[in-house]
């Protein structure tokens, strides 16, 4: 008999700069997590990095990444991870988009940026997980949220949804020391999420204590809203296996869903 497709989790994880590369704290943790969860068949990817409108779905085979950075030291952009591409998944994802009635296009060409790249070389370091990349198709709570919700039914066929961000995001604020509102706006979404209040999830921007602090853009955020909208109507339990801050401000609170 063949192994039952698993039922998968949905996360949202931190996913650092390609310096993230350099921590072997962080890739250890990432690597724990990735071993804890069932073997996903394939990863569906939503990234920070990749705003694009309407939704577009990246490329299907393996192409070059994209070094979406700049100023960095050479051998970050000699980076590789040629993970294989997942069209089958992709043609199951226009299905459930067609059914939500969301518009979308392709992007043959478009390979993972670093906000794909960096957590998947952690946690599936031999590059053998086919995965798949879509864009976000707006940062407005609701339009991220209703998604996710299109997106659910992947997690009954064995795909790992994946939020790719930083639920803070001032690099401006970057220092040795965690400020007050950066420890008050990690709290805020934690017990938001533990308690499973979506109103307040949806309404941050009103809601959050420091949020014109912790977010001075929305993009590294929303996708914790897409990887929420991905449980809809389901009750899960919520866990946080990574937590604490990087360069201060910058909280690593990475969330699972399921």
């Amino acid at each position: 008999m063949s192994n039952p497709t698993p039922k998968m989790p949905v996360i949202f994880l931190a996913h650092g700069s390609p310096m993230l590369l350099d921590s072997s704290r962080w890739i250890a943790e990432l690597k724990a997590w990735a071993d804890a969860m069932p073997r996903p068949r394939a990863v569906l990817m939503i990234s920070a990095h990749w705003d694009q409108r309407p939704v577009a779905l990246g490329a299907t085979r393996t192409v070059p990444l994209v070094y979406d950075f700049y100023g960095f030291p050479e051998r970050y952009y000699q980076v590789t991870y040629p993970a294989p591409g997942a069209p089958d998944l992709a043609t199951r994802v226009r299905d459930l988009l067609r059914g939500a009635k969301t518009e979308f296009f392709d992007e043959p060409a478009r390979g993972l940026d670093h906000g794909a790249y960096v957590p998947m070389i952690c946690m599936y370091p031999h590059a053998d997980m086919p995965t798949l990349q879509l864009s976000l198709p707006s940062l407005e709570p609701q339009t991220v949220y209703g998604l996710g919700k299109a997106l659910a039914p992947l997690r009954d066929e064995g795909i790992l949804i994946i939020g790719s961000g930083f639920l803070t995001h001032n690099l401006r604020a970057i220092s040795e020391r965690t400020p007050a509102w950066a420890y008050e706006f990690d709290g805020w979404i934690a017990d938001t999420l533990l308690r499973d209040d979506v109103d307040a999830l949806l309404d941050y921007r009103a809601k959050a204590p420091g949020v014109e602090y912790a977010l001075p853009t929305h993009e590294h955020f929303v996708p914790v809203i897409l990887a929420k909208g991905a449980v809809s109507g389901a009750r899960v339990p919520t866990s946080f296996p990574i937590t604490g801050f990087v360069g201060g401000s910058l909280t690593r609170r990475s969330v699972q869903f399921g």
